[in-house]
């Protein structure tokens, strides 16, 4: 069963960047992609999506070695069978922070990443919501 999966229902601009996922379920450690993200979740394409309301940590491997370590929760999912070109399948995960000091640190590489793949100017529109 999937839940709403509109473009609509973000609730921050995404970065376009593919990215490298490792995390584990029920002993098992899975790898695999995002490919886009932003302040508050990204979309991990899987065709083994964990349950809705699922938490887990995470770690998302950037650019330049760096590694983040975070606790997200499955808030949407696309099955395999129900997956498209434009709307594969995977899980939609929002970030769960420690504290204001992991948020900041986190949003600061996002926009970082959109600088760098969008370029200052449409990335400062973006991230200003303009």
């Amino acid at each position: 069963m999937t839940e709403a999966t509109d473009d609509d229902k973000r609730g921050e601009t995404r970065a376009p960047i593919t990215l490298r996922v490792e995390y584990k379920r029920i002993n098992t450690f899975f790898a695999d992609y995002t490919k886009n993200i932003s302040k508050g979740g990204t979309f991990i394409r899987t065709t083994r999506p964990l349950e809705i309301g699922t938490e887990f940590m995470f770690v998302l491997s950037l650019p330049e070695a760096v590694e983040l370590e975070l606790k997200g929760i499955v808030k949407w999912v696309i099955l395999e069978a129900d997956g498209t070109e434009e709307k594969p399948a995977g899980m939609g995960i929002q970030f769960v922070y420690a504290d204001d000091a992991q948020r900041t640190a986190v949003e600061a590489v996002v926009s970082g990443m959109m600088h760098d793949s969008l370029g200052p100017a449409l990335a400062g529109k973006l991230l200003r919501g303009n």
